[in-house]
């Protein structure tokens, strides 16, 4: 109990020589991943990455199960909104509350990007794709930052790492239209908060009331990567449904568990 009372109080800190190690971890990371990445040389998107294995058509749509799956983001994006807006179910610290909001929302808002790109697949519906899933990746980096780092400039961090995301989508579809296209910065977006994240959650566990939901979220990631990088096998493996469309379905598990951890940890 007293240490839900400091939570909500933001007075439960780590001792300042721990910070100070920790924000150099941090720091070096992000050096080295930004160093790592734009050494590379730019990296177009690859044509067969449209080629989904299950292109069926059903009543009508076109890639039916790929398109259809996107309906558990839209399901629990909006369980997501409704218990922060409206049932208080979730009461996340002020500092979280927006980035909560957004990151719930775009969660929701990845169904309608999604599904949109699965219909058509190519590299201009796939822009509208990848928007949502940026900002919500972005949003939920932010929700970390402010409860393991500091909370003082969480709604700073939530505006430029938003700002940043979007901004590598935006780069990476006007580089493609410029027939050089160049996926590192939005690479480093998906890339660099999936090390940090688990970096914080191993130096500041005791921290956390939401650890093991942060766990499982990461977690049904890496089972979403895994299902969509063997999507063909699957498919052959199973016949009813491909790799693609299940990673939709550990995508969307994983911001699930994440809402069921809010709502169980609940500081109030």
């Amino acid at each position: 109990m007293e240490f839900m009372k400091k939570i909500m109080q933001h007075d439960m800190q780590l001792p300042e020589d721990v910070m100070l190690k920790i924000k150099l971890v941090i720091t070096l990371v992000s050096m080295a991943s930004i160093a790592f990445i734009w050494s590379l040389p730019p990296m177009a998107q690859e044509i067969h990455y449209h080629l989904f294995a299950d292109q069926r058509t059903f009543l009508g749509v076109s890639n039916f199960y790929n398109v259809f799956s996107n309906i558990l983001f839209l399901l629990v994006g909006l369980m997501g909104l409704y218990e922060i807006l409206h049932s208080k179910k979730i009461q996340l610290m002020n500092e979280q509350k927006t980035a909560g909001v957004l990151f719930f929302f775009a969660v929701a808002w990845v169904a309608i990007g999604s599904g949109y790109y699965h219909l058509w697949p190519d590299n201009s519906t796939l822009l509208w794709d990848r928007l949502p899933m940026t900002v919500a990746f972005m949003a939920l980096f932010s929700i970390v930052l402010s409860e393991f780092v500091s909370t003082r400039f969480s709604k700073s961090s939530l505006i430029l790492l938003v700002a940043f995301g979007v901004f590598s989508v935006v780069y990476w579809h006007i580089t493609e239209l410029n027939g050089a296209g160049d996926l590192r910065l939005y690479i480093l977006v998906q890339f660099l908060p999936m090390v940090l994240i688990p970096l914080l959650l191993l130096l500041c566990c005791e921290k956390s009331v939401y650890l093991a939901g942060y766990w499982v979220l990461l977690f049904w990631y890496v089972v979403a990567k895994l299902c969509e990088y063997f999507d063909q096998a699957i498919f052959d493996l199973l016949g009813v449904i491909s790799g693609h469309s299940l990673k939709h379905v550990a995508a969307a598990l994983g911001v699930l568990f994440l809402l069921l951890a809010y709502r169980r940890k609940n500081p109030m």
